[in-house]
């Protein structure tokens, strides 16, 4: 999620009117391809007074976001770059009016997690950082000017031009854990275990649990046992957490849990299996519902559990006053921020982006600044993200609901 701040003057009365005159054309000439353009270059001509035109039509953004109309700030004036092809996807350069929000987004929140991709970025980030950090005490505008005169926003599509996809969240749950065995706290989470390379795909789930070869290698990796194995299937799939944790004289503090690896087989999903069984679909919040529907079939939870055989190993990590105020580490190598990270298929998106997010759904309505740090088995696709709610049962909350319509821009230095 991050120097000059000095603002590029305006351009002209007249240098708007052709600009404007221009994306008339461009407009009209993408969506009303049944008119001559000859047609079509004198409906613009009489428009060379105004300043904006509408882009396409707001059904070709998600629902509840609005299509806004082109106005260029200053910076933005010249001819827009060719499309780029970006790996898996398309990227396709428009002005910064096309990103909706972008002149309301409280741009400070986004700037810490700049500030935090900073601490690793790629080579066409790193030239940028030493002012992305001065920015850092900007004014709003100032950090806006420097955006649209620093970086050039892409709209991301896939190789087809398709450029709506889905938006899912996840979170960082709080669990309530044990140093020792006992007293209900029974379900263990491991450290990877010695050689887990030297085999793969490992063991699955159901191996893991049943196999004494599997579970002789496991002995002595413990960190922790928790009281309920659907809390711990939502740690694994989540990736990380943190424990609320008894040590053995009874004094408890709180310790991060972060993703070590995988046994690297498929992972599949637990409620598609319920919906498969004929369970019904377990209404969000998932873990509660789960949990519940678990405690009126208890003979089933452990064959529910096996449904998936992916199983994540974790390392444990301190938790400074600071560092709690992040999420654990992404895929980036740097802690995410809640509200601003974003996982995405780093095949279309490359770690450290800055991305332009605009989403509105049942859960949310989400258009602001989110930089692309972190990554997931489902997560693929070109206009793909997993939003970071943050930490604990409101984030868990907001986390369950999320799945739906979603558009990203990349920003790009120029």
């Amino acid at each position: 999620m991050n120097t000059s701040n000095s603002s590029a003057p305006s351009a002209s009365s007249k240098s708007k009117a052709m600009i404007c005159s221009w994306k008339a054309v461009e407009g009209l000439t993408r969506w009303l391809p049944s008119l001559r353009k000859a047609s079509i270059i004198a409906i613009a001509a009489g428009l060379a007074a105004c300043t904006s035109v509408p882009l396409p039509p707001a059904s070709s953004y998600p629902d509840g976001v609005q299509a806004p109309a082109v106005v260029l700030r200053p910076g933005e004036a010249g001819p827009l770059p060719p499309p780029r092809l970006q790996g898996k996807s398309r990227w396709v350069a428009v002005h910064w009016a096309e990103l909706p929000g972008f002149e309301e987004d409280s741009l400070f929140e986004a700037w810490n997690a700049w500030i935090k991709s900073c601490e690793r970025p790629g080579p066409v980030f790193a030239p940028l950082c030493s002012e992305v950090r001065r920015l850092s005490i900007a004014s709003p505008r100032e950090q806006r000017d420097w955006m649209v005169a620093r970086l050039q926003p892409y709209r991301v599509e896939s190789l087809q031009g398709v450029s709506e996809g889905l938006l899912t969240s996840y979170y960082e749950p709080v669990l309530k854990a044990s140093r020792q065995p006992g007293a209900g706290y029974d379900v263990p989470l491991y450290r990877p275990p010695t050689g887990l390379g030297n085999r793969r795909p490992w063991f699955s789930r159901q191996e893991i649990d049943t196999l004494p070869e599997a579970r002789a290698a496991l002995r002595g990796r413990e960190i922790a046992w928790v009281d309920d194995p659907v809390e711990v299937m939502s740690l694994h799939i989540q990736g990380s957490g943190r424990l609320n944790i008894t040590e053995p004289d009874g004094s408890r503090r709180v310790v991060r849990v972060a993703y070590a690896g995988s046994n690297e087989q498929p992972f599949r999903s637990v409620t598609q299996w319920l919906l498969d069984q004929g369970e019904g679909r377990m209404v969000a919040p998932w873990v509660e519902s789960t949990k519940a529907w678990a405690a009126k079939k208890p003979q089933r939870v452990q064959q529910m559990l096996w449904s998936n055989p992916r199983y994540t190993f974790f390392q444990e990590q301190p938790l400074s006053d600071f560092d709690a105020a992040f999420g654990p580490k992404g895929a980036q190598g740097v802690a995410l921020t809640p509200g601003r990270s974003i996982a995405v298929d780093p095949g279309s998106i490359p770690y450290g982006t800055p991305v332009w997010l605009a989403s509105s759904g049942n859960a949310a309505s989400l258009q602001k600044l989110v930089l692309a740090q972190d990554t997931g088995s489902a997560i693929v696709g070109a206009v793909r993200a997993d939003y970071f709610a943050g930490t604990g049962v409101d984030a868990g909350l907001l986390a369950s609901r999320v799945n739906q319509p979603l558009r990203l821009w990349a920003l790009w230095p120029k």
